[in-house]
């Protein structure tokens, strides 16, 4: 049941109109408390922020922005979403802001259509190697109604723990295209992003430059990851992950005529009514990111994901790139075990209640079904309280169960342990 008092008296509001949902929510908060989330695109949130979302502002339509709406009755609307405007300005260093976006694959559809037309080029990195799908995969609006073009990743089978950005390669493949717009930021990179030697890159082929920092948006606004800005033309992410807010996208220029065609684009460009729940629960989750204890938080994210990525290596897993700066880390499997993929590796740490996503490693011979790897990420277990050493407990149960092959006596040992820590280290609340 939830540890957040006013969250199960929801509960039990919700169950007096319709228990089945409410027995379901409460299942749901249950499986949180009892296991330990290592998906590195997930966090828990405040009770502020939870509850924030959950109140009268969702019954009210505020289509337009601040000053500009469609519908009368937007006072405080005007006022709680100007608030997250200017809070993830200060946040973030950035002159303008648009807080509406529901999610990033939406902040990047704008984002775009602000500054491509249709067919025209663009460059990222390949899904397969650390990209989103949102970055031009062929059956996604992205590469749907665009042209993508990627730079690689280093590939040298001698020395696999390179594994990071090319930037020369990046250069010769930016300089042969021509891309009106270079994306950077990605959902499996562990390493530091050099958005100054993008920036150069983007200058010398005439193209803007975008980052897409959803992933590590938390540790940037910390200051543990180098900020976009300066150097980016246009910053979109999302509000949850390291960030620790709600489900929602945000997007960011220092450009005013930018700003303009992005707040088009997304509205009506993209997008009806603001999620106005939505956006109250991003400015809370704002101004906690803008405590001193934020801070701490991110650096601790880091200290941890480097600690679990050294559990896990010093027991025969390799990591790819040879390690992490950011919150997460790419498991390759087959230095434990060839026959060991993500599929198997998500299912039996699932069971023994260590969540994670099976994820492909660069090169990988494994179709996107079952692969050669596992993303494991640090930004929920450190919210909950884990540290350092838990972190090396964390890696020992995991090289248990995966060396068991999932047995189920192993499995279930496992999660009792788990659900000890667990209680030891309480959900936010």
């Amino acid at each position: 049941m939830p540890a957040d008092a006013a969250s199960q008296a929801n509960i039990e509001l919700i169950r007096k109109s319709d228990p089945a949902i409410a027995d379901l929510i409460a299942a749901e908060a249950g499986r949180q408390e009892t296991t330990l989330e290592l998906i590195a695109s997930e966090n828990h949130v405040s009770s502020a922020v939870m509850h924030a979302m959950g109140t009268c502002l969702t019954n009210k339509y505020a289509e337009g922005y601040p000053g500009a709406r469609y519908y009368g009755g937007c006072e405080f609307h005007d006022r709680i979403e100007q608030t997250a405007i200017d809070r993830a300005c200060r946040l973030f260093g950035a002159k303008f802001a648009n807080v509406q976006p529901h999610s990033g694959a939406q902040a990047n559809m704008a984002a775009m259509m602000a500054t491509l037309n249709p067919g025209d080029s663009f460059a990222s990195l390949v899904l397969k190697d650390g990209g989103h799908l949102s970055h031009g995969m062929k059956i996604n609006f992205s590469g749907i109604f665009y042209k993508p073009v990627h730079y690689p990743l280093h590939y040298d089978k001698a020395h696999p723990e390179l594994e990071r950005i090319d930037y020369d390669a990046a250069m010769k493949v930016c300089m042969e295209h021509r891309p009106k717009l270079i994306m950077c930021g990605y959902s499996a990179y562990p390493r530091i992003i050099d958005f100054k030697r993008f920036r150069e890159i983007a200058d010398a082929c005439g193209a803007l430059l975008m980052a897409d920092i959803a992933h590590i948006a938390g540790l940037v606004a910390a200051g543990v990851h180098p900020s976009p800005f300066p150097h980016a033309h246009i910053v979109t992410t999302t509000t949850h992950k390291t960030l620790r807010g709600p489900r929602g996208g945000l997007i960011m220029t220092g450009d005013e005529d930018l700003a303009r065609k992005i707040n088009k684009s997304l509205f009506p460009g993209v997008q009806g009514g603001p999620l106005m729940h939505i956006i109250a629960a991003k400015a809370v989750a704002f101004g906690e990111a803008l405590r001193p204890e934020f801070k701490d938080y991110a650096r601790r994210v880091v200290v941890n994901a480097r600690a679990l990525a050294a559990g896990l290596g010093k027991r025969g897993y390799r990591i790819t790139s040879g390690g992490t700066d950011n919150h997460l880390m790419l498991v390759d499997l087959r230095t434990k075990s060839e026959e060991l993929t993500g599929q198997d590796a998500e299912t039996w740490l699932g069971t023994a209640g260590i969540v994670c996503n099976k994820n492909g490693i660069p090169d990988d011979p494994r179709p996107p079904k079952f692969t050669s790897g596992v993303r494991l990420g640090s930004p929920a277990v450190t919210t909950r309280g884990l540290g350092e050493p838990e972190m090396d407990v964390v890696a020992a149960w995991i090289d248990k169960v995966l060396t068991a092959r999932g047995d189920a006596g192993v499995c279930e040992g496992v999660r009792r342990e788990v659900g000890g820590m667990c209680a030891k280290f309480p959900m936010p609340g």
